[in-house]
């Protein structure tokens, strides 16, 4: 039985399973870092008969259940086991967060709307359902040496899956701009005159390279200190939504448009400046994340558009209530960061390796 060796899998890779009376509905959970992982597994080959609004009612159940012992954090998945696909895809198809197991050819659907990953468990089903296939009576018995070295191996799995989930892009752009910021404390203005961004620095010596290097250097550490720690609450989302190389992509180009918005201000006003900061950028991710945002119809994990549109307002309510502050970067930032997820997500399609109308299947 699949469910019965799915339940297996999800107990060698940690999770631990919450007792239900019905046992078509089974959920899992698992604490992770950043909060509570729960895995919702619905057996739809049982002639069981689920509505959407049944659906989504039992899914806030959860979500309920979660809350009521303390847990703020809890990120959900559904995955529904079914040998009539069409059938389930009805209630299924709109959840951004609701993967398909065709029992029938062991094989995980995945549409184009729905998350890529999570958590690292699509290449773990995917293992899965192969050796499923492959072997089926020998691949997860429950006696002998088999069981032992069948979670040994899952569990290699389940560990570079993690790593591979982590956001990379982000975690070494922190870590980039602290380090910066530590080597600027050793050498006084020396990298701030070389690196910081002015009009007629760029005009007077063609140093163009400063819509880079401007983006590393910051003021001081509550200036650093702002700025990572939105970064890579926010960051973190956004790249395990979009991709690696798509979000480092965003990320430098909303930079760099937010200082050639500078500089076009500063030209215009005749207010020259000489500044620093990676706040243009990161109001990119910012703008990105309000357009995945908008286009998961209000809600992604524990985001929504009031929240988000919120944190930006008021980021700019901010800077143009203080002084010394880069307004025309933050604002060249998020509508680049906007823009650019905006493409991010017509161009998907085009790198998916799923086939039948967008669907990946394995």
């Amino acid at each position: 039985m699949v469910s019965e060796k799915l339940e297996c899998l999800f107990e060698q890779t940690g999770y631990h399973k919450v007792p239900s009376n019905f046992p078509e509905f089974m959920f899992y959970y698992r604490r992770e870092y950043q909060g509570v992982v729960v895995i919702h597994v619905i057996d739809y080959r049982t002639g069981v008969s689920v509505s959407e609004e049944q659906f989504t009612h039992l899914k806030q159940k959860i979500l309920e259940f979660m809350h009521e012992r303390g847990e703020q954090e809890v990120h959900l998945l559904s995955l529904i086991l079914t040998d009539d696909t069409q059938r389930a895809r009805q209630f299924s198809a709109s959840d951004s967060f609701c993967w398909m197991i065709d029992t029938k050819s062991n094989r995980l659907i995945i549409h184009e709307n729905q998350a890529d990953d999570f958590y690292g468990w699509k290449g773990i089903l995917e293992e899965f359902l192969f050796s499923s296939s492959k072997d089926e009576d020998t691949a997860y018995e429950q006696s002998g040496p088999t069981p032992y070295a069948s979670r040994k191996a899952d569990r290699r799995h389940w560990d570079k899956s993690r790593i591979k989930g982590l956001p990379w892009v982000t975690l070494c752009l922190v870590v980039s701009n602290v380090i910066v910021f530590l080597i600027c404390t050793f050498t006084g203005r020396v990298l701030y005159n070389k690196g910081a961004l002015g009009v007629m620095m760029v005009i007077e010596d063609g140093s163009f390279y400063r819509v880079l290097t401007s983006m590393f250097l910051h003021t001081d550490s509550g200036h650093l200190f702002s700025n990572m720690i939105i970064l890579y609450y926010v960051g973190e989302i956004v790249e395990k939504r979009i991709g690696h190389l798509p979000y480092t992509v965003l990320y430098f180009l909303s930079g760099i448009a937010g200082s050639i918005v500078s500089m076009g201000y500063e030209l215009l006003s005749g207010d020259y400046i000489s500044s620093v900061g990676a706040s243009g950028a990161v109001f990119g991710v910012e703008g990105a994340l309000l357009l995945l945002v908008i286009l998961q119809r209000g809600r992604m994990e524990s985001v929504t558009i009031s929240r988000m549109v919120f944190v930006i307002a008021f980021s700019l309510y901010c800077g143009f209530t203080s002084t010394d502050v880069n307004n025309a970067a933050h604002i060249g930032g998020v509508l680049m960061g906007f823009a650019l997820a905006a493409c991010f997500c017509m161009l998907r399609p085009y790198f998916r390796t799923g086939k039948d109308e967008g669907i990946n299947e394995n």
